[in-house]
């Protein structure tokens, strides 16, 4: 088989998307199934669509322009804020969109209007993350205007935390999110579709809480992919974390010291490096670098330490497991590496054949 490839288990995404919506569904909260750390891929699209799905998110208007030119049912919701050069093509592939200026909503409902079409829209709030986000206190400002504006339909708020600044969607955010929510729908005599808490951060505060109040919807990617609790990459129960493997070939074997010799300068990509001298030692080169993965989320099935890479190398200290030139070696990949993975032309996409999987509690 080609390498470097990633080699992609559908059942164990599927198995993944349903118990993931049916937790979620327990306290009457739908998913989006978040396809960006997949470069929007239609055999994965299609599989979750298996699972129940009927939502997809993504914030590349080219992968959902992707999934529905290839027929997928489903509803695509843009889920980064919209550029202004882009608007024509979100309210012509994206049912909906995530959206925090007032000039941009103003060109969607210009550009919606002249296609004789309404495009959703749900307003982001900044919770303290500091990613996207209309502040509190601009927000029924802005409710005003979007609701009379022509060629837009506001259907809900949400907001995006533990992104950028690492905020934990708490109890107490949450709490916010869905008075803010209840307020405006009061005021306005406005019913929200959708209040959307956030994403697979969410987990924990999901599980713990006796009432998840106003928020009804969640944007959930790296949960479905890779079995994980995004705040500690800690296991979900009943989850698989392995259906995605990084496969990359041995291209050098070669004894040498651990530390480099001669004078220290910047390296390739301007740091200057620091290494601590543990003798000589196997080290291998693998064909697979930066413009790949990223090197510092992957973690090798077999005992070796992760070394370093450069745009095309990976070295890894491999001393005493008998490896050759041209073995293969298995990683598994974090959210960050599984996204530039499945982005890079240089890694082949491998989808491995379908089986009954063990049912997992």
């Amino acid at each position: 088989m080609p390498a470097p490839r990633i080699e992609i288990e559908l059942d164990k995404i599927t198995h993944n998307a349903r118990k993931l919506t049916a937790l979620y569904g327990s306290k009457g909260i739908c998913v989006t199934a978040v396809t960006k750390g997949v470069c929007g891929s239609l055999r994965i699209a299609s599989a979750l669509l298996e699972s129940g799905i009927r939502s997809f998110g993504d914030s590349r208007i080219a992968n959902i322009q992707k999934m529905r030119e290839a027929g997928l049912d489903a509803q695509f919701i843009l889920t980064r804020s919209p550029m202004p050069s882009e608007v024509e093509h979100v309210v012509e592939f994206a049912d909906v969109s995530l959206n925090t200026e007032i000039s941009v909503i103003r060109l969607l409902a210009r550009q919606a209007s002249k296609r004789g079409k309404i495009h959703r829209v749900i307003l982001m709030i900044e919770l303290g993350d500091l990613r996207e986000g209309i502040l509190p206190s601009d927000v029924e400002s802005m409710v005003a205007e979007v609701m009379g504006l022509r060629g837009v339909k506001l259907i809900g708020l949400g907001t995006n935390l533990a992104c950028f600044g690492g905020v934990r969607p708490t109890e107490a955010k949450m709490r916010e999110l869905s008075a803010m929510a209840g307020n405006l729908q009061q005021q306005y005599g406005i019913h929200f579709e959708i209040v959307t808490g956030g994403n697979s951060a969410n987990y924990q505060w999901f599980v713990s809480t006796p009432d998840v109040g106003l928020v009804n919807h969640l944007r959930i990617g790296e949960a479905i992919l890779l079995g994980c609790d995004t705040l500690t990459r800690k296991p979900i129960p009943g989850l698989y974390t392995d259906a995605f493997t990084l496969v990359a070939e041995v291209i050098e074997l070669k004894t040498k010291p651990s530390r480099p010799y001669g004078e220290i300068a910047q390296d390739a990509f301007g740091r200057v490096p620091v290494f601590e001298d543990k003798g000589n030692m196997e080290r291998a080169i693998l064909a697979l670098g930066r413009q790949d993965v990223d090197g510092s989320a992957i973690k090798p099935r077999i005992k070796a330490d992760v070394l370093g890479a450069s745009s095309d190398h990976l070295m890894l200290n491999v001393s005493g497991l008998g490896l050759k030139v041209g073995t293969e070696v298995r990683f598994d990949v974090g959210y960050s590496a599984l996204l530039r993975a499945m982005t890079s032309p240089y890694v082949e996409k491998v989808y491995l054949p379908r089986f009954h999987l063990t049912v997992r509690v």
